[in-house]
């Protein structure tokens, strides 16, 4: 049933809480035998073909230089069983710290780059940096997705999306419309 909602101003600087665009991700770089890894939830998907997504991760991470340097990174997909990995990732840094070995993670060869899968993600993207002209002004990257794994079970894990403030959501009941689709291939 439709509503009409009873609204108040908030800060602008939270409009996050509902536009965040997607899951909570896992981002993987190396660079001169380093590796690293970010939690990162600013990303949304730019292009179908070539597969295009874009990302802002702030000059002050550390992962920034490694993937601006290196040109490639995975983003690699965790459910809410790496909650707690995700949080801690989250919260420390990789200038002084193996993430990897800190978080119990496993480090899997990609085919196509030289950053590291994580094993224990429903889904790895390997990614070529594609553009840098937004670097410079908004720290935005935009990548080609070059290899995609996806776990086959379950069709629709249960990912982990950032509400702000420390809120997360997890991903639970599903809608099937396909059949108010024109294009039925969607």
């Amino acid at each position: 049933m439709r509503r009409a909602y009873k609204k108040a101003d908030f800060p602008v600087s939270e409009i996050r809480r509902f536009l965040e665009p997607g899951p909570i991700v896992l981002v993987s770089s190396r660079w001169k035998n380093k590796t690293n890894i970010m939690t990162m939830g600013w990303h949304t998907v730019m292009e179908f073909s070539p597969s295009l997504i874009g990302c802002m991760i702030t000059a002050a991470n550390h992962s920034y230089e490694m993937i601006r340097k290196s040109g490639e990174c995975v983003i690699n997909i965790p459910t809410v069983d790496l909650i707690d990995e995700i949080v801690g990732i989250g919260n420390s840094t990789g200038g002084h710290l193996d993430k990897f070995r800190k978080f119990g993670l496993t480090e899997e060869e990609g085919q196509f780059v030289q950053a590291p899968l994580i094993k224990e993600c429903y889904a790895n993207y390997e990614c070529k940096v594609a553009d840098t002209r937004l670097l410079k002004g908004y720290n935005f990257f935009i990548l080609e997705v070059v290899r995609a794994q996806a776990a086959v079970y379950p069709k629709y894990p249960r990912t982990v999306h950032y509400r702000g403030e420390g809120v997360f959501m997890v991903s639970g009941k599903h809608l099937n419309l396909r059949s108010k689709f024109r294009n039925q291939n969607l």
